[in-house]
């Protein structure tokens, strides 16, 4: 059967389950929208989509953190080219200066309701890149689409609505068309792994590890199409293997057993709180290290943006940045293919019991299944503090209550006085959770640094 006819079976089936159980998709799940005759001149719609981004890649198969940063990205782009050549008068369109992305105009002289055009495209990019999410997530895609058209546009002329939402699903489709031109990213949440696929063998080189042997992650990720980044966005060397005690990467080694074993022991409360708060990278517990910017981009929006252009613009630089901090991190991590911390503490250091005290089953924690050098998490977390200083200042401090209230592990809100001290506290955290040396983060958040500031200078955003 074909993938089309399938989708399309998929919608049907949703939408009955929607008929016969609407009960157990409440709208409460989502912000409430004011039912404002301009609603389009808040951040609100927006604000929604990106709250369920984080619900639906959490628990779609295959949605890891590259993938996931990948789709952040077009999404960004699909919602921002919606509505800023149409109606900014302060940010310009990106389309020209994305080569192969041509985006269909709106016809000037008519009206549109640019509410419908954002949301439409909304609905159209998640049915694009989200077609294999869970029964669950579908319905609740569906509801957050019809409970924002059910409160907009209602009294518009058909010929408006219609313009409107064909307008935004016009959009939504020549992205995604776009997308699918990159053979190495597209579908790339049913390809994470591949079994032809053999890490090189040798001393200090990674292999899967202890206690799952996980295969390799994405191990083909360096050759996704960039937006921005290039090949000459890279890390230095790391550390040169060795055993010896008194090297370095023996010093780091053991600073990240140490730590660990302090928090094992019941001590050091501050690194186990910074560990689990900035985890983000256990399959269905939370949603991935990129969406975790994703909900720090959320607050910002909720608490402090009040316009729609503007709130476009954060997720549209945000999702670009993510994708290819996710690109690049993950070409230097197959490059240098250095083995993780865990293999070193447990055949180096003769420890042989050492686990760190990431994602515990009940029985075991896990490392994540790929090189360690740099870290990903800070990668992330360099190129997202890049881009949001850029846009809220250097000094911008905030609290971050993106896990409060969890129970199964420390949500507990943190406070910071600048993105640039949340990044630093991002990276670290990967050294008491026992995944990471300390070369690995340093390395990771210069190279993020590097991809935001060049998403913030080589894109002209502003007219």
């Amino acid at each position: 059967m074909n993938r089309v006819l399938q989708k399309y079976q998929l919608v049907i089936f949703v939408n009955l389950l929607l008929l016969f159980f609407i009960s157990s998709c409440t709208q409460d799940e989502f912000i409430e929208i004011e039912e404002t005759p301009d609603l389009i001149l808040g951040p609100d719609i927006a604000l929604q989509w990106n709250k369920f981004l984080l619900e639906i890649e959490r628990f779609t198969p295959g949605y890891r953190p590259t993938v996931s940063s990948r789709t952040m990205g077009y999404i960004g782009i699909t919602a921002y080219e919606a509505i800023i050549p149409g109606r900014s008068d302060h940010f310009r369109s990106i389309a020209s200066q994305l080569p192969g992305l041509s985006i269909p105009e709106y016809t000037k002289g008519v009206e549109y309701n640019w509410a419908l055009v954002l949301n439409s495209a909304y609905e159209r990019a998640f049915q694009h890149f989200f077609e294999t999410a869970p029964t669950e997530q579908q319905a609740k895609m569906i509801s957050l689409s019809n409970s924002i058209y059910d409160k907009i546009g209602i009294s518009d002329p058909a010929d408006v609505r219609q313009r409107s939402i064909s307008h935004g699903k016009n959009i939504a489709n020549a992205v995604f068309q776009w997308s699918t031109e990159d053979e190495f990213g597209h579908e790339g949440y049913l390809n994470n792994t591949d079994p032809n696929y053999l890490p090189p063998s040798g001393t200090g080189l990674w292999q899967p590890t202890y206690p799952d042997y996980t295969p390799a992650l994405t191990p083909y990720w360096g050759k996704v199409r960039t937006f921005v980044a290039t090949e000459d966005d890279k890390c230095d060397p790391p550390l040169e293997y060795s055993e010896d005690p008194n090297s370095q990467l023996y010093a780091q080694a053991l600073e990240t057993r140490n730590i660990v074993n302090r928090i094992k022991q019941g001590f050091n409360q501050e690194d186990h709180w910074i560990a689990e708060f900035w985890s983000d990278d256990c399959p269905i517990v939370t949603f991935t290290p990129a969406g975790r910017w994703i909900a720090i981009g959320n607050q910002v929006v909720e608490d402090h943006i009040d316009n729609v252009e503007k709130a476009l613009y954060l997720y549209a630089k945000l999702g670009i940045a993510l994708s290819d901090a996710g690109i690049r991190s993950w070409a230097e991590k197959y490059r240098f293919n250095y083995l993780r911390p865990i293999d070193y503490i447990r055949n180096v250091m003769n420890d042989d019991d050492w686990n760190s005290v990431m994602c515990p089953d009940g029985a075991h924690h896990f490392t994540p299944p790929f090189p360690t050098y740099p870290s990903g998490h800070a990668t992330f977390g360099g190129a997202a503090a890049t881009i949001l200083t850029n846009i809220m200042g250097s000094n911008f401090a905030m609290t971050d209550r993106c896990h409060e209230g969890r129970q199964d592990f420390n949500g507990t809100p943190r406070s910071y006085n600048s993105f640039d001290e949340m990044c630093e506290e991002n990276a670290y955290s990967r050294i008491p959770m026992g995944v990471h040396f300390r070369m690995d983060s340093e390395a990771g958040t210069k190279l993020g640094k590097q991809i935001g500031r060049k998403v913030n200078s080589e894109i002209d955003w502003i007219k």
